[in-house]
């Protein structure tokens, strides 16, 4: 059975830990007149192990909020917590890879960097390539992918940070529907074996609702949260299922209420 909260309304928090904890998050750019707001007295509580979607109208701050938790820039005002202290694993829209080295090398270079023995970056980057199925294609460049290839090696090499938090920001926007969906079952599975908390940027309301167990709403700048829905169906789950389809109704009626609001 569906179970969504109305628009508006606020999902129940968790009581215990946290993996992710924003408290009354700010961030400006710039001063006086020309200053930019981007984000406005954001408080958010991501459970560990939960996977949360962050939808919004462009320019809403998903990607400023989510650059602030992987601490690539600081907040004007507030705290951000991450469970443990580590430093969570960001994975962007475009693979970003590096087109000099193959597949194996674009994986393991987290771990070249923090100066892994070469033998333990091999076998984890094994382990790695076979969690994403690519484990034949190590010694490929990354021209000879598809996109859809090229996102899963950009996968494994955030996962080869060994963190247990995962930020994304739109990382399969670029796709097409059908890789896309494929792309929807591996992050699902991953998530679920390896007990990661995850952070997701989506302009996609139907992939929100097909992959979060939270949805929360950003108002138009600056960002706000208006509206955080519990999503009640059980996985695995359709993106063209009716009970997705319901969801993603609603979430987006509240989004053009907040566009019609801003003028946006």
């Amino acid at each position: 059975m569906t179970s969504v909260l109305p628009a508006g309304g606020v999902a129940e928090q968790p009581t215990d830990r946290t993996a992710v904890r924003l408290s009354g998050v700010s961030k400006v750019y710039g001063r006086g007149p020309a200053a930019v707001h981007a984000l406005d007295n954001v408080s958010l509580d991501v459970a560990p192990g939960e996977f949360v979607c962050l939808v919004g109208a462009s320019g809403c701050g998903k990607s400023t909020l989510l650059s602030l938790v992987a601490d690539l820039d600081r907040p004007t005002a507030g705290t951000i917590e991450v469970a443990g202290g580590a430093r969570p694993g960001l994975m962007f829209q475009e693979p970003a890879l590096f087109p000099w080295l193959t597949v194996a090398g674009n994986v393991g270079l987290p771990m070249r960097l923090r100066k892994v023995s070469r033998a333990e970056r091999a076998e984890r980057v094994a382990e790695l390539l076979r969690t994403v199925h690519l484990d034949e294609f190590g010694r490929r460049r990354p021209h000879q992918l598809s996109g859809g290839m090229r996102q899963r090696v950009a996968m494994a090499r955030t996962l080869a940070l060994d963190t247990p938090v995962l930020l994304m920001d739109e990382p399969f926007g670029a796709l097409d529907a059908m890789t896309r969906d494929i792309l929807h079952d591996e992050i699902e599975r991953i998530w679920q074996q390896r007990g990661l908390t995850v952070l997701f940027v989506t302009h996609n309301v139907r992939e929100a609702a097909r992959l979060g167990d939270r949805i929360v709403l950003l108002s138009s700048r600056p960002g706000r949260v208006v509206a955080d829905w519990r999503v009640d169906v059980p996985r695995p789950r359709r993106i063209d299922s009716p009970e997705i389809a319901a969801i993603a109704a609603q979430v987006t009626d509240r989004l053009r209420e907040e566009v019609r609001r801003h003028g946006s």
